[in-house]
């Protein structure tokens, strides 16, 4: 079963959208045993020539660069420090191989070295029965889920796995060692299809990226970067806006930076001067950190307010992400989010601030599906109302 939305009178600038969802062909195909329904599209998107931006690259805004880019995060829309706070005194082998995998590769997502670690729990159990198997595997994903309680994409990395790998006939095998093996086997299968992810939705996404247009992008994010990198290669020529990202240091500025080297023409603005620069955009294009079950998502700070003022404006507003992100959640407004906020400090915000102050500084916000016009996920192209039957297919 597939959703669809419905466009009640689009702003010229939506056009594109509309021309490619008339091409998409969005239904469900049979599947192996291992594998979900999933979304398959013809996308033989139309491409509009307009003029576009000839922008120029500006890393003036306040703070940009002036200390080195601290080492980014894996995930596409976690902070940057968090790559490094796995625990140097854990002592627990599922978690040290974690950190393992995320110090192995800076592109490495959390959930794909959370997958892989607990893989490595199930080829390193010393269980004799197959109920202590699955106790073990729970424990682990546990133990995971410590180093970061507010990470939503590991919790649903490590979710998604466990029903992945529990869900096999192996689970009631009458010989131990072949059903670990069957796990293991999955486990590596699913690690296998999670790190494809990217280039998958770079593929598809790039196809959405017109040919001389303006993208609007909010902060790092290595699946936005796949995919400008991709709609650049297939020989597009078009301009990216970058937001200097914060309560993240140096966030936006990484993300021009890698731009500029893929010769994409980049400029960089305050996250402030989003609405004032709006009109000049075609598309808006965010990665995330989460997928909830209404087809919002959780993402970083500033991505409602932008979403909001890019449906103002008639602007598309396009999320990246894998499915592993698809989690099983339901925020009704930003006070459901994991709380996570960033300390204020002379450092980060150049004032001193007044004794007694109050101050609030989320990383994320929630974006409801309606500010959304189409996520591209290794699943295919989707509608905001078609991840629920998606999460469905998934955990099944």
């Amino acid at each position: 079963m597939t959703s669809s939305k419905e466009y009640d009178s689009p702003a010229p600038q939506a056009q594109d959208t509309l021309s490619a969802l008339s091409a998409l062909n969005i239904g469900t195909q049979d599947s192996d045993d291992d594998t979900s329904p999933v979304h398959s599209i013809s996308l033989p998107v139309p491409i509009i020539p307009v003029a576009g931006l000839t922008h120029s690259v500006n890393f003036e805004a306040p703070g940009c660069l002036e200390t080195p880019p601290p080492k980014v995060s894996n995930s596409d829309s976690q902070q940057p420090q968090q790559r490094s706070s796995c625990p140097d005194d854990n002592n627990d082998p599922v978690v040290r191989e974690y950190c393992a995998a995320l110090n192995s590769d800076e592109d490495m997502a959390v959930a794909v070295a959370a997958i892989k670690a607990l893989t490595y729990a199930i080829g390193n159990s010393t269980a004799s029965t197959m109920m202590e198997l699955e106790k073990e595997l729970k424990a682990a994903a546990d133990s995971l889920q410590k180093c970061n309680r507010s990470s939503i994409s590991l919790a649903a990395g490590c979710e998604l796995f466990m029903r992945y790998v529990t869900r096999t006939g192996a689970l009631e095998h009458s010989d131990l060692s072949q059903s670990r093996q069957r796990l293991i086997e999955r486990g590596k299968t699913f690690s296998a299809v999670s790190m494809q992810a990217r280039e998958r939705i770079a593929e598809l996404g790039q196809r959405f990226v017109r040919e001389g247009g303006v993208v609007l992008v909010h902060g790092f994010s290595r699946v936005v970067l796949a995919l400008l990198k991709e709609a650049s290669l297939a020989g597009k020529h078009f301009s990216v806006v970058v937001t200097e990202g914060r309560p993240n240091p140096n966030s936006g500025c990484r993300m021009a930076e890698v731009l500029i080297s893929y010769g994409i023409p980049t400029t960089l603005i305050l996250d402030s001067a989003v609405a004032y620069m709006m009109e000049r955009i075609d598309m808006v294009l965010v990665g995330s950190e989460g997928v909830v079950e209404n087809g919002g998502i959780i993402n970083k700070i500033g991505t409602f307010q932008i979403a909001t003022v890019a449906k103002a404006l008639g602007k598309p507003v396009y999320v990246a992400a894998e499915s592993y992100k698809f989690a099983r959640l339901y925020p009704l407004n930003q006070r459901d989010l994991p709380t996570e906020n960033l300390g204020l400090t002379h450092d980060n915000l150049g004032l001193t601030l007044p004794d007694g102050l109050a101050v609030v500084n989320p990383t994320r916000d929630y974006t409801p599906p309606d500010r959304l016009t189409l996520l591209f996920t290794d699943l295919g192209v989707l509608t905001p109302s078609a991840v629920s039957d998606e999460l469905i297919q998934l955990y099944l």
